[in-house]
């Protein structure tokens, strides 16, 4: 038996080495890359998937009948172009020529800002940044004006992308920190000219990398990089279609609709019970991996793991995220200058993006309303369903009046991966732990028991990113292949073994 690498060259499994009979339960990225890659390396696979529609959370909305109208992206949005398996199974999967440059938040001088003096266009914001930069140094501070120009630019992405309590504990003593590691840095290159300074963000990063690594910001800092980044992409007909792809080239059955409600590890497989109408039923299973959210796993019943892993799945750190989005007639921010990025709006809807009108534009247009995460979702999913959207679209008239014109808004649509059962969070999260720290989760996050694997973006070395899910499918995968049952005792006669069910 073959199967193709990344590459296009066939590879044939080990001589003598028996094909292994693999359950997968998830048909998120992680899932469908492991599966994949198993089929490739020669093994048996089958997909247990809790919903009716594949990806996890990537997940995009077509705003129209028309496979052409305008979308928004609910989950997973855009790519680093420093996530290098990410791009490398985007040539693989087909879809080199559908990657498009994804525009951020201060990627457009006319997008707004919150500021102490009210939303500003980014152009304009400057002096009220720095004016209150400036008041909250201690009494005597002196430091260069491009520093400070520099440091209250930084202060603003850490604002715009921090959420709620997290973003109040990172104020204590944050505007003599930006200083101080901006000291030794010439910062006068990255200065856009204009009426009023700034700072370009995407420049700085781009050359400073690793500025903040010695601080207490170094992993919050990271992240807060790739969000200002210029070298962001997204996929030009939706996020969705690496999920499809690589379903299609998955052979072995993929069952929608199969919960997982438990997991037990056994010395010779896995138990699974799954639900099956208002019954529950178990299917014993040579090797299971789980690719499942821990959120969402520690709310199944499971067994024969140890207690370090059973900890982690405990104590693993999810953030919700919530995202509205909008069907507009037309895009009426491209007649106030808004070109594309995202502006920080602050409040409940904390950060709006302008999707580019790619589709038929008589089928009018989507905006990205509110992205929320963190704390910040919870406020917003405090807020009762009926009145969410509303909320939203009231607060952002502030900035965008054109939302309250009859006729403008079409449609509403919103995903709060908080409330999902399916996913208990957007994202695992690993902020507040030092290097060493997170490095120890992954890998217990990862850690096989006997033949139940374990995989998904919280196994990985990039969290939250679509690069962590195929990370750890494509090692999840590696590690099962390469995996050697103990031996086996002679047992009595008339034993016979629990076949792997077809579920």
């Amino acid at each position: 038996m073959y199967a193709h690498d990344l590459s296009g060259a066939p590879h044939w499994a080990t001589p003598g080495q028996r094909a292994k009979r693999i359950t997968v339960v998830g048909a998120g990225l992680a899932g469908l890359t492991a599966a994949y890659e198993l089929e490739r390396l020669g093994h048996s696979v089958q997909v247990l998937e809790a919903r009716l529609t594949l990806g996890g959370r990537v997940r995009t909305h077509v705003f129209s009948d028309s496979p052409n109208g305008p979308l928004a992206e609910l989950g997973a949005m855009r790519i680093p172009a420093s996530h290098h398996r990410t791009m490398r199974w985007i040539d693989v999967l087909g879809l080199s020529d559908r990657v498009r440059q994804f525009r951020t938040l201060f990627s457009d001088d006319a997008s707004y800002l919150e500021s102490p003096a009210g939303h500003l266009r980014v152009r304009d914001a400057s002096p009220a940044l720095v004016k209150a930069f400036r008041e909250g140094l201690p009494p005597g501070s002196d430091y260069r004006a491009e520093t400070v120009l520099c440091a209250a630019w930084l202060s603003a992405s850490v604002n715009a992308v921090a959420p709620g309590s997290f973003r109040q504990s990172l104020q204590t003593g944050l505007n003599v920190e930006l200083l101080e590691l901006l000291e030794d840095i010439d910062v006068r290159p990255f200065i856009v000219d204009g009426a009023n300074e700034r700072i370009d963000l995407n420049r700085f990063f781009a050359n400073n990398p690793g500025f903040a690594r010695t601080s207490r910001l170094s992993n919050f800092f990271d992240d807060v990089v790739i969000e200002t980044s210029s070298a962001l992409f997204r996929l030009d007909g939706g996020m969705d279609q690496i999920a499809r792809r690589l379903a299609e080239r998955v052979r072995g059955p993929i069952h929608r609709g199969r919960r997982v409600v438990g997991l037990h590890a056994q010395p010779d497989g896995v138990l699974i019970e799954m639900r099956h109408g208002l019954a529950t039923v178990s299917r014993h299973c040579d090797y299971v991996l789980c690719t499942v959210p821990f959120s969402v796993l520690r709310g199944m019943r499971f067994s024969g793991m140890g207690d370090d892993k059973t900890a982690v799945i405990h104590d693993m750190q999810y953030w919700p995220a919530t995202k509205i989005a909008v069907h507009c007639q037309e895009a009426f921010w491209e007649r106030d200058g808004i070109s594309g990025g995202g502006s920080f709006t602050g409040g409940l809807v904390r950060q709006t993006y302008y999707p580019p009108v790619e589709s038929d534009p008589r089928l009018g247009a989507a905006l990205l309303a509110s992205y929320t995460i963190g704390p910040d979702a919870d406020t917003l999913g405090r807020v009762p369903p009926d009145r969410r959207a509303a909320a939203v679209l009231d607060e952002l008239q502030a900035i965008h009046p054109e939302l309250g014109r009859p006729g403008m808004v079409l449609d509403v649509v919103s995903q709060a991966w908080g409330e999902d059962p399916t996913s208990m969070g957007a994202a695992a999260v690993r902020w507040s732990k030092d290097p060493a720290a997170a490095e120890e989760e992954r890998i217990l996050a990862a850690r096989s028991d006997r033949t139940l694997f374990f995989a998904g973006e919280h196994c990985s070395s990039h969290p939250a990113w679509i690069e962590g899910a195929i990370e750890s499918g494509v090692a999840a995968a590696q590690e099962i292949d390469a995996y050697v049952p103990a031996p086996r005792r002679v047992l009595a006669a008339g034993y016979r073994k629990v076949p792997g069910d077809s579920v």
